[in-house]
């Protein structure tokens, strides 16, 4: 993973940068000697019982490069067991994507790219199994951001005993420079995106992606596992849904033409399997870990997604809270996933459930329990360093806190119709379902319930890897606000307001296991781990034991 070298860089750049174009290196520095480059490490993904999804990127002098992958069962490729052609080309970045197959089940492999006789870094990816499986841990994270911080989470999970790694979406951040940074790793760490501005052409997010990837926890955390991944609102937009977004304004260009550009990207720069070779399938899919779990993953942010309510705007004037909640909010027409995706999770649900499967796995974007606003005490806010900006928006939280009103409107709370409907599936049609979420930047566990009190089952909610959460809006003391938290809702066993990290969950035959682990710095590699005691689910409880 180590980044090369040379004595004199602008010389090579500039005549990189005549044969490929000025911004091919994204970032990346090289060396001289070297006919070939793999600028930013390799990765593999959606791992299946017989194939995998092998990524790198690759630069030379002549545009079209032609070379070859391999898949060994040992380090030192003594035992090539699969291989095959690889090439790639400046219309696709410079990307190389392989979907290596003939592969055996549950099996562990290390693979490699050789470009012009020069071999990449080598990476180690596996195999889901079949039949009967004793365990399978899940390394389950998102929302890093690279002017935030170092990436001390992915170093860990990359050091971790883990079968993939399920990344819950905000993989980068689309805002230009200066935007949702902490002056520190910018100034201090050097950790500056780029192009400068918000990122809204095919070169802009191109060039953003190559600067996180030259990050060298998140490269290794690549080329540990395989990953299963999902895009969130910030690989696209802000906020987005199925036809707008928060920060797509008036002069930003088409919105359409913007995700479709984001999403083209994405899967040039993601292993992950790309639908009938184009950009531009859904997301949303299921992969089967023998006869232990299903996991689902859906896509809650672009595909059939409503637009966001807001109290600022959809509680109008003269409307009561309550009122609010009960018409705006309960509009049964309201959709978080939409018709098609909602009939395919009900088709994939069932097909789980007929064949076997003990744990319905599902990850997606946002929240799925019921999240209220905490009711904070005057005195607690008063002295609290809080934004006069942010103070007259938490003023307007605390008015309507003691309606049971939700905290957030961009998850599932802003949903509650369409909630109940996935809820009668998981009812009908799941044996143990699980969800996980990103998005927050904190770390919550709920029993999910439904309208009626009737436990549906369990949610992990992961920390992010370097974005600040709750902490950084809302600063009075930790345990104040996590005590605040789970008092105003019940559905809520536990919750971590301030740290990041990742989520390490493990399947059994007989239980699920999900365990924080919080780092204690994003501002120094000179960081430790603290480890979480397990919250622990019952085959058949559906619900934290």
């Amino acid at each position: 993973m180590s980044t090369f070298f040379i004595q004199d860089r602008r010389q090579v750049i500039k005549g990189l940068g005549a044969m490929l174009g000025g911004l091919a290196l994204r970032g990346y520095e090289v060396n001289a000697q070297s006919p070939v480059y793999y600028t930013h490490g390799v990765a593999s993904g959606d791992p299946l019982s017989d194939r995998v999804i092998l990524w790198t990127r690759v630069l030379a002098a002549q545009r079209d490069v032609v070379g070859e992958w391999q898949v060994a069962t040992d380090v030192a490729f003594t035992h090539v067991v699969a291989r095959g052609a690889a090439h790639t080309h400046p219309a696709r970045d410079n990307t190389v994507k392989i979907d290596a197959q003939g592969l055996q089940p549950g099996t562990r492999y290390w693979y490699r790219f050789i470009f012009d006789g020069v071999p990449s870094p080598v990476g180690r990816t596996c195999t889901l199994p079949e039949g009967s499986v004793d365990a399978f841990n899940v390394a389950v994270c998102s929302c890093s951001n690279y002017p935030q911080g170092y990436f001390n989470a992915y170093r860990d999970i990359a050091k971790s005993d883990v079968d993939i790694v399920m990344h819950l979406g905000d993989y980068l951040y689309e805002y230009e420079k200066g935007t949702y940074s902490n002056p520190i790793a910018t100034d201090e760490l050097g950790r500056q995106v780029q192009p400068d501005n918000e990122i809204l052409s095919l070169d802009d997010y191109r060039q953003r992606y190559g600067v996180y990837r030259t990050d060298p926890d998140l490269q290794a955390a690549h080329a540990a596992h395989p990953w299963i991944c999902v895009w969130d609102d910030h690989e696209l937009a802000n906020d987005t849904w199925h036809s707008g977004a928060e920060n797509h304004n008036e002069g930003d260009g088409d919105f359409a033409q913007r995700i479709a550009i984001a999403r083209r990207v994405y899967h040039e720069w993601m292993p992950i399997r790309t639908a009938a070779q184009t950009d531009q399938g859904p997301i949303y899919r299921r992969f089967q870990v023998g006869d232990l779990a299903d996991l689902i993953m859906l896509d809650t942010r672009l595909v059939g997604r409503d637009r966001q309510l807001d109290y600022r705007h959809d509680m109008t004037a003269g409307m009561s809270p309550e009122q609010f909640k009960n018409t705006v909010l309960a509009d049964p027409q309201r959709t978080m996933i939409g018709a098609e995706q909602s009939h395919w999770l009900g088709a994939q649900l069932a097909a789980s459930k007929a064949r076997g499967a003990t744990w319905q796995f599902i990850g997606q974007q946002v929240l799925m329990g019921k999240l209220f606003i905490p009711q904070l005490q005057s005195a607690q806010l008063e002295t609290a360093d809080i934004p006069d900006s942010t103070r007259a928006w938490i003023d307007a939280m605390m008015k309507i806190a003691p309606f049971k009103m939700p905290m957030n409107l961009d998850a599932w709370d802003g949903y509650p119709a369409c909630r109940e409907r996935v809820f009668t599936q998981l009812l009908e049609d799941a044996n143990n379902p699980v969800v996980v979420a990103g998005d927050t930047h904190n770390a919550w566990a709920f029993n999910l319930r439904n309208a009626q009190g009737k436990s549906v089952g369990v949610e992990i909610g992961c920390s992010s890897v370097s974005s600040p959460g709750i902490e950084a809006y809302l600063p009075v003391p930790t345990d104040t606000m996590a005590n605040a938290l789970l008092e105003s809702s019940p559905e809520l066993v536990a919750v971590d307001a301030s740290r990041r990290g990742w989520a390490k969950v493990t399947l059994t035959p007989q239980e699920t296991l999900s365990q924080w682990r919080f780092v204690d710095t994003i501002l120094s590699r000179d960081y430790s781990v603290i480890e979480m005691p397990a919250l622990r689910c019952a085959v058949g409880d559906r619900r934290f034991s």
